[in-house]
């Protein structure tokens, strides 16, 4: 592999937001206050020393290509870009981030991979679209890679019926039936074996950090709308950033 993306995670600490969104919370739709929103992500971007776009994400599975003239706010699940002046971003608070770069260092790209998205809409799923999209950008035949951020884990994330009927018609060995009528899903297991899928090579020898782990279970790093939103009502949202 002979090119490494940047690539960065965020965690809950470093910016000036206030509690429940202590410290460092990059969403702006969760009810924090614009202000300190925006000097964590003016932070974030000095951090980066690209332009951070920030998209408004919906649990679809449009994926978007980027530059530095895209404005904050246009509505998908995940983008991709040959513009090494910005970097692709996904908020995340218990969903998947997926980071997604070619061989060549061409291109790069990410994807906001929760239950839905890893589902799709019945046409295609949020990593297949991406993969189109960065696949477009790249040479014939030309390997993609791909890294995990951190997200909810197998033994937090407990779901109904209806979910779990949905997820495990794409994914029945990710799926699995706990005591009380409750299923569990492996959201990460999921992502990896539907990029297997589509032949994207799981980088193991990156260079560079990746945060992983359960966003429920470490309270101190991470925000998670399943734990927090129970006592807040709302939560903070972290970013995974790749660029080249």
């Amino acid at each position: 592999m002979s090119f490494n993306p940047h690539m960065l995670m965020t965690t809950r600490q470093g910016g000036v937001s206030l509690a429940p969104f202590g410290t460092f919370n990059l969403g702006d739709h969760v009810g924090d206050d614009p202000t300190a929103v925006a000097v964590n992500r003016k932070i974030l971007e000095k951090q980066i020393d690209v332009r951070p776009v920030f998209l408004k994400q919906v649990h679809g599975t449009h994926c978007i290509q980027i530059d530095a003239s895209t404005p904050d706010g246009l509505q998908a699940d995940a983008c991709v870009t040959t513009d090494p002046s910005v970097a692709c971003v996904m908020m995340v608070a218990d969903c998947l981030p997926v980071l997604l770069w070619n061989e060549s260092g061409t291109a790069v790209g990410a994807a906001h991979a929760g239950w839905r998205g890893l589902v799709g809409d019945g046409r295609e799923d949020v990593l297949e679209a991406t993969v189109d999209r960065l696949g477009g950008l790249s040479k014939a035949g030309e390997p993609l890679y791909s890294r995990l951020g951190a997200c909810i884990g197998f033994d937090y994330f407990e779901v109904g019926l209806e979910v779990a009927t949905h997820f495990s018609a794409a994914f029945k060995r990710e799926v699995v039936g706990s005591a009380g009528s409750k299923w569990r899903i492996d959201l990460a297991g999921a992502a990896q074996r539907r990029l297997l899928d589509l032949g994207v090579i799981a980088a193991s020898d990156h260079r560079g950090e990746m945060l992983r782990g359960c966003t429920v279970l470490n309270e101190n790093m991470y925000f998670s709308h399943r734990r927090d939103a129970k006592r807040w009502g709302t939560t903070g949202r972290m970013a995974a950033c790749i660029w080249l």
